[in-house]
């Protein structure tokens, strides 16, 4: 008997087979292109919007997790999805960075698989599938890696607080992709109902998600029912279901204030600038598509002022918009691309400003699909199957690029170098620059980015004050502190501005201005626990004990780890002789700064106070062991010593002392007992 030959598998478990290897091989490679990007550190944006927010450190209070009360303007602020992704990372693993990278990556990675997905079932669909459904597998997977390893993502996934962009992208795939799912289901109902649940998480994601109803209807009458009405008629319910997502939109947009004035139509920019600004970024992002070089990470707040700077790019964009327009009615399937490039822009980047931040590459993460599959399509048209080689060149060169992009975040030091070497007029960036290189002790070259940071940018306040804060750490007190009255005169509601103006003030002997600049401090921000340590210490100097135990007080409600603020509330427990519980200041103190001589000394005159000599003579001890020339603790200690008779040990203690206080008669009389030795 001859062999019998196995039967052929099926072209539908082929077809699955194919996916199943497309969709590994598509992670694999994604990881393969971000693997280098876990060791980056939190930048920018990430730290008010994760080390700094409260409202991630408990999950057991959802309500302050999902309407975080933040300052406006954060990344998070009205978008309480983003807010709870990141809480749920803070519960896993504090603030580990590489998880916060990881979580970017997946999300990432499951937006990459959902438009493979959809590119995939699309090119079956009847407008079609007679000319792809042969190749749709490779060429929705390709189309899908190369815009997955793109280095125009990388702003939206390395950085980590942009997970805002690329979740929200993650829920308008997957709300087009499951409506596809229930179109051709025999039981539709369940993939229409998460198609909704999905746009509504992407409204409560970022209110670029806006445009999503739309596009599923547009999408249903050019691939799926042939029509508007079509459309409208076989799934009504679903679409009365997708409009009353924006609903929960419209609730998150006017609870968040405009983003603390940062976006709409009341910022700095108005919306005819943004307007002429956004054509040139337009074109920009569709150059960097195609050659992304140079990637910058923060393009700053810059707007064009007149059309004579962008006549080219806005005729061009016309033209776009002119052509998509056309191919609405005409070539429904092309025009359905440019609804897609255009409409997802348009929340960003058109005559909405956003001041603080006139151009981003983020804003390019949905987008990009489009380029890309018409890079695809170029391909495949031009070399059918033998464009698979290229297509594959072209996604192993973003991934080269990728990686190369993302040593540019393996530092605030590297990522704001490279800004401002490509955008050298960007005051932020300076100033960013500036703050990276005072943290590594480089005054000096802080101070010359600060300085072109307020040279580049007058109207910002951060920059001054930021110099201010160097020019005071070199003891250039006068520098400072006209550098911080500069950062008032253009924020006059500044905290911190008044805060360390008052230090400074205080620094030069001019108490009583220092003392309304520490008031108006507590006053604008009265959570500023600094400031209310700080202020304690100076109405404490200035005889009004009871007022300052009240600000101390309050400095450690709000922040009981200040060890100022423990310090400075001994202080006043003790001037009205509380001494009991000014020791108890001082103890914890220490317990958070062990280091702190004044708080050993002053541990030791409470402890005197409460007769407890033998601890007290510790304390002093301790102090100089700290700092050998405080000269409090040494004189005190040298007379403790000679009033119990320990005249060897207080005579170089008295000795010092005399040397330092020739007229102090009580120094004199001890020191003449100590040499008699009675």
């Amino acid at each position: 008997m001859g062999r019998v030959s196995p039967a052929p598998p099926s072209v539908s478990l082929v077809i699955r087979r194919a996916v199943l290897w497309a969709g590994a091989g598509l992670v694999a490679t994604v990881f393969a292109a971000y693997h280098n990007s876990f060791s980056g550190p939190f930048v920018f944006d990430d730290i008010p919007a994760i080390v700094d927010n409260a409202s991630l450190r408990d999950l057991g209070r959802p309500g302050e997790v999902l309407w975080p009360q933040n300052p406006g303007g954060l990344t998070t602020s009205g978008r309480p999805v983003v807010n709870l992704t990141l809480a749920l990372n803070h519960a896993l693993s504090g603030e580990v960075v590489w998880s916060y990278h990881a979580f970017n990556l997946l999300i990432h990675t499951l937006a990459g698989l959902m438009l493979f997905g959809l590119v995939r079932r699309t090119l079956f669909s009847p407008a079609l599938r007679e000319r792809w459904s042969a190749d749709a597998v490779p060429w929705a997977a390709l189309s899908a890696l190369l815009w997955a390893v793109h280095p125009l993502q990388t702003e939206s996934v390395t950085y980590v607080v942009q997970r805002t962009e690329a979740l929200m992208g993650l829920f308008y795939l997957l709300t087009l992709y499951t409506f596809v799912r229930g179109v051709g289901a025999s039981r539709p109902a369940r993939w229409f109902g998460l198609s909704v649940l999905a746009c509504a998480l992407g409204m409560a994601t970022k209110e670029v998600m806006v445009s999503a109803p739309l596009l599923v209807l547009l999408y249903d009458r050019t691939f799926v029912a042939g029509s508007f009405g079509g459309a409208w008629r076989q799934r009504r319910g679903y679409y009365l279901g997708l409009a009353g997502t924006w609903a929960l939109l419209v609730l998150l947009v006017a609870g968040n204030a405009s983003r603390g004035g940062t976006a709409g139509f009341d910022t700095v920019v108005t919306p005819g600038q943004y307007l002429l600004t956004q054509c040139g970024a337009i074109v920009r992002y569709l150059q960097l598509a195609v050659w992304p070089h140079p990637l910058v990470f923060d393009y700053g707040t810059a707007a064009v002022a007149v059309p004579g700077e962008v006549w080219w790019q806005v005729l061009l964009l016309l033209a776009l918009l002119a052509g998509t327009a056309w191919a609405l009615v005409r070539k429904p399937v092309w025009g359905f691309l440019g609804a897609w490039f255009f409409a997802i822009l348009a929340p960003s980047s058109s005559f909405v400003p956003v001041a603080s931040q006139t151009m981003a590459e983020h804003r390019m993460y949905l987008p990009l699909a489009v380029p890309v599959i018409l890079v695809m399509a170029g391909l495949r048209a031009g070399l059918e199957r033998r464009g698979f080689l290229p297509a594959l060149v072209l996604a192993g060169g973003c991934v080269v690029l990728t990686m190369n992009r993302n040593l540019d975040y393996a530092s605030e030091l590297s990522l704001w170098t490279d800004t401002v070497a490509k955008r050298p007029a960007n005051s932020r960036a300076h100033n960013n620059l500036g703050l990276a290189e005072f943290k590594r002790g480089h005054v000096a070259a802080a101070i010359v980015h600060y300085e072109e940071a307020v040279r580049r940018g007058p109207q910002f306040s951060e920059p001054p004050y930021n110099l201010g804060l160097a020019l005071a750490s070199l003891q250039r007190y006068p520098e400072a502190i006209a550098r911080y009255e500069q950062a008032l005169a253009l924020r006059p509601d500044y905290p911190e501005a008044h805060n360390n103006l008052g230090n400074a003030l205080l620094a030069t002997g001019r108490p009583a201005e220092a003392l309304r600049h520490y008031e108006a401090a507590v006053r604008t921000n009265p959570a500023f626990a600094e400031a209310h340590s700080n202020l304690a210490n100076l109405l404490l100097e200035s005889g009004r004990p009871a007022e300052a135990l009240r600000h101390g007080e309050e400095a450690l409600q709000l922040d009981p780890g200040l060890a100022d603020a423990h310090y400075n509330t001994g202080n006043a427990c003790a001037a009205l002789g509380r001494f009991a519980e000014a020791l108890a200041h001082y103890e914890q103190a220490l317990r958070l700064r062990p280091d702190y001589a004044a708080a050993h000394n002053n541990a030791g005159n409470a402890l005197l106070e409460l007769d407890r000599p033998a601890e007290a003579i510790a304390h002093y001890e301790q102090a100089l062991q700290l700092l050998p020339d405080y000269l409090e603790p040494r004189r005190t200690l040298g007379l403790l010593l000679a009033h119990f008779g320990r005249f060897a040990e207080a005579r170089p203690h008295l000795e010092a002392a005399a040397r330092a206080l020739p007229g102090d008669e009580e120094i004199i009389a001890a020191l003449e007992r100590a040499k008699v030795g009675r």
